[in-house]
C-alpha cells in the first residue's frame, strides 16, 4: 500500500521497516552460562566487510566468516553454529546459517566453512530462511538500518541432535535448546 501525502495522493515514498529494535535472539531463553567466540574476520558490533554479504552484492560470495571458540564446558559432546538477523521485516527474523554435528575437538571453522567445504565427519547444515544448505550472507534492504547477524556457537551435552538437514531452523533451534550447556554470540553489523 503506498504511503499517501497530506494531500491525499498516494507518493510511493519506501517506508521503514522497522519502528522498534527487536529482541536479541537469546533474552527470553533459558539463561546458560557462556564462553568465547572471536573471528579474525568479524568483530562484535562493527560492521562487517561486504565481502560476507549475500550473493547479489558487488564482490561478494556468500563467505561466513572465520570464526574460532574457547572456555566451553568440558562436558560438551557438540556444537551447532548459527547465525541469525533479528532485524528482518518478518515477524520471525531471518535464519542465515544453522551448522550441527560439529564434535567438541572442533573449535575454529576456516573462511568459507559455511559453503560446505571439509566439514567434520557428522556434520550438516540445515536449510537457512532462503532454502539453501549453506551460509547466506546478509541482504538488508538499501536504506535500511544496520542489522545485526547473531553469530553463535551452542556447546551441548548431545553428540547429535535428532534432526535432518530438511527440518526447519526454527524446529532444530527448538530440539537444540534442550541440550545447550553454554552458548558464545557475537553481533556484526551490516546495511548496504
Amino acid at each position: 500500500m503506498a504511503a499517501k501525502d497530506e494531500t491525499g495522493n498516494a507518493n510511493h515514498m519506501a517506508m521503514p521497516h522497522h519502528h522498534c529494535i527487536p529482541p536479541d535472539p537469546y533474552t527470553y531463553l533459558p539463561q546458560v552460562s557462556s564462553f568465547v567466540l572471536d573471528s579474525n574476520d568479524a568483530r562484535d558490533g562493527e560492521p562487517l566487510d561486504p565481502k560476507f554479504a549475500h550473493s547479489w552484492s558487488a564482490g561478494s560470495r556468500d563467505n561466513s566468516p572465520e570464526l574460532h571458540w574457547s572456555g566451553f564446558p568440558k562436558e560438551t559432546c557438540s556444537f551447532v553454529v548459527t547465525c541469525y538477523d533479528p532485524d528482518a521485516a518478518t515477524g520471525s527474523g531471518f535464519w542465515h546459517w544453522m551448522l550441527v554435528g560439529l564434535p567438541p575437538t572442533t573449535v575454529a571453522l576456516a573462511r568459507g566453512a559455511g559453503n560446505g567445504g571439509d566439514l567434520p565427519k557428522g556434520a550438516f547444515h540445515i536449510r537457512n530462511d532462503l532454502g539453501g544448505k549453506a551460509f547466506l550472507g546478509p541482504a538488508p534492504p538499501k536504506g535500511d538500518r544496520p542489522h545485526r547477524y547473531v553469530f553463535a556457537v551452542h556447546a551441548l551435552d548431545v553428540a547429535a541432535l535428532d534432526v535432518t538437514d530438511d527440518m526447519s531452523p526454527a524446529f532444530v533451534g527448538f530440539n537444540m535448546s534442550y541440550h545447550t550447556l553454554a552458548r558464545a554470540v557475537m553481533r556484526p553489523t551490516f546495511a548496504l
